[in-house]
């Protein structure tokens, strides 16, 4: 029986604009921006399916009556939706996302390594303890910024220490662009703190360090243990691996929820659009500067320099700002050379196979 694919089509493409109950892919975070990228004809053959989880040799899809194990595609992760072709699935063509994160692969190796695409939401999670670092909530919440996804900061374990208000305060002097949300990991606090951001057919993500609540707070918004959760080492507040995969969960109320390994490493590279929203203050100070190249560190007539000298910005949140720009620019940079390294090592491979095959033939 051939499925009527036209409801998941925007208006202009089938001429009627129905009013029905929402469907599977709805539920799994369909949006008319993927709609409009496929064609009816397209869909019957090869249906629109979601990348729920993503392991070392395999994908999981989900789609409407769709529930399987495809092979990896190159590029592809937990997030992206896939035109399913049943007979080839390592074929199945990718749709252009509306979001995706990403970072410089851990170890020295040059490569970039996808977190998860088209995420709306992205709760920066850290706890109310040792954990807590602003430097590394700011590379966090660049990271979003980039990928053009809202961050909410979210600090747990907040019944754990006698006055939260003490890492809230700094927490939102990272950007007035975040939200600060302090809570009880466990319980119904997530669930009513978060509600805002968890809305049917939205998707977000948990992203931080281990040990700091992310399979937690997933738990207390699917209201279930599914997901393995383990205590922190109590010397130094460092969590264990429970998560060893990216997966999304689907919670009552309709949003699915992306649970993550904790990063060691965050390493930013190419997202100096992101570095630029987070840090708009000095962004909007280096305006005022008398030269158009000024590197804010002796340069005469830097309004930059003058806002430290004023008290009007710290110092500490510049040098952060300087290191994150400079990482950025050169991880940039290196990811850029292996790229054209590898390129120019892909086409001396095509030139040696077209000569040796030229031989062949003769």
């Amino acid at each position: 029986m051939t499925r009527d694919y036209s409801a998941f089509l925007p208006p202009h493409k089938h001429g009627l604009l129905q009013d029905r109950a929402a469907n599977f892919l709805e539920t799994y975070g369909w949006q008319a921006f993927f709609a409009q990228q496929i064609s009816i004809e397209a869909l019957v053959d090869t249906p629109p399916v979601r990348v729920v989880e993503v392991h070392r040799n395999a994908l999981h899809v989900q789609g409407e009556g769709i529930d399987r194990t495809i092979p990896p595609i190159r590029d592809v992760t937990v997030g992206d939706w896939l035109l399913l072709d049943q007979t080839q699935p390592q074929v199945s063509r990718a749709l252009q996302r509306k979001t995706v994160m990403k970072r410089r692969a851990p170890g020295t190796d040059r490569q970039e390594q996808l977190i998860a695409a088209n995420i709306d939401t992205c709760y920066v999670v850290t706890s109310c303890n040792q954990d807590f670092n602003i430097a590394r909530l700011e590379r966090y919440v660049a990271l979003a910024f980039d990928a053009g996804i809202a961050p909410v900061i979210v600090l747990t374990k907040s019944d754990q220490v006698a006055d939260a208000q003490a890492y809230v305060d700094p927490a939102r002097k990272i950007s007035d662009q975040v939200p600060v949300i302090a809570l009880d990991a466990r319980g119904d606090e997530p669930r009513t703190k978060l509600a805002g951001w968890c809305k049917p057919g939205q998707t977000v993500a948990f992203l931080g360090s281990s040990g700091v609540g992310k399979s937690t707070l997933t738990n207390a918004l699917a209201g279930t243990e599914r997901v393995e959760t383990q205590a922190i080492r109590e010397d130094d507040a460092k969590g264990r691996h429970t998560t060893t995969r990216r997966q999304l969960h689907l919670v009552p109320g309709g949003c699915l929820v992306l649970d993550t390994p904790g990063m060691r490493e965050l390493q930013l590279a190419g997202a100096a659009s992101g570095i630029d929203d987070l840090f708009a203050d000095i962004h909007d100070l280096s305006q005022a500067c008398r030269f158009n190249d000024c590197t804010h560190i002796t340069e005469p007539g830097c309004a930059v320099l003058s806002a430290i000298e004023t008290g009007a910005l710290d110092a500490k949140r510049l040098q952060r700002w300087r290191k994150l720009v400079a990482e950025d620019a050169f991880n940039a940079a290196s990811l850029a050379e292996r790229r054209n390294r590898d390129k120019a090592f892909g086409k001396m491979v095509r030139q040696v196979m077209k000569e040796k095959s030229g031989r062949t033939r003769r």
